[in-house]
């Protein structure tokens, strides 16, 4: 019997208005009690980076993917501190035309169509998922394979900020995206965990 076919899933904080960072990348207003990180890493411990997880005591081997791919802003706070492989424990994709390839065997820079590349992904028999974990100009570019978006959604307003799909490519329209909610789960610190699966497109739209 054959496996499943991958799924692309967008697993992300935002905030109330739709942001999942300030304009300069930072994301200091997110949720961060210990409650919550634990709850969180109970479920997707794989989606912390490498080096906290060790720092957090995060051992598990994670139940939902073994791929992320991300775009150059995303990849960036980790390059400033030394970090070329933030997700050691994953399989890591960097989208960027500006990135020489990475020395890290386990990191690798695509400077084509993402839209290529995760199609080339999800066809692989694995078991598991792909992680896109940002940023919001990659979910914008890679809206029409996202196959579930799961939100941590944060209770704060931040008033301006990158979106979390950014702006669709110019000259390309993505159509209207529908999304079914799956699952509501209120997390500590007042943040809900919302997931949703892509509706299929009717005809009309």
């Amino acid at each position: 019997m054959l496996e499943a076919k991958r799924k692309l899933v967008y697993f992300i904080a935002c905030t109330l208005d739709g942001c999942i960072a300030r304009g300069d990348g930072n994301t200091d207003f997110f949720e961060t009690g210990g409650a919550y990180l634990a709850e969180l890493a109970a479920t997707f411990p794989e989606a912390f980076p490498t080096h906290a997880r060790t720092a957090l005591g995060i051992y598990a081997a994670g139940q939902h993917f073994n791929t992320v791919i991300m775009g150059r802003r995303t990849y960036d706070p980790a390059l400033r501190l030394g970090i070329v492989s933030p997700y050691a424990h994953l399989r890591q994709y960097v989208f960027s035309r500006q990135l020489p390839p990475s020395d890290d065997p386990a990191v690798t820079v695509l400077p084509g169509s993402p839209i290529a590349a995760v199609q080339s992904l999800k066809a692989e028999q694995t078991g598991r998922d792909i992680w896109l974990c940002g940023g919001g100009e990659l979910a914008a570019q890679l809206l029409p394979e996202i196959d579930e978006v799961i939100l941590k959604l944060n209770p704060v307003v931040i008033g301006q900020g990158i979106s979390l799909f950014g702006r669709s490519p110019a000259g390309r329209s993505t159509g209207l995206n529908r999304f079914d909610l799956l699952k509501a789960q209120p997390l500590p610190g007042g943040v809900v965990l919302l997931h949703y699966r892509a509706r299929e497109k009717s005809v009309q739209e």
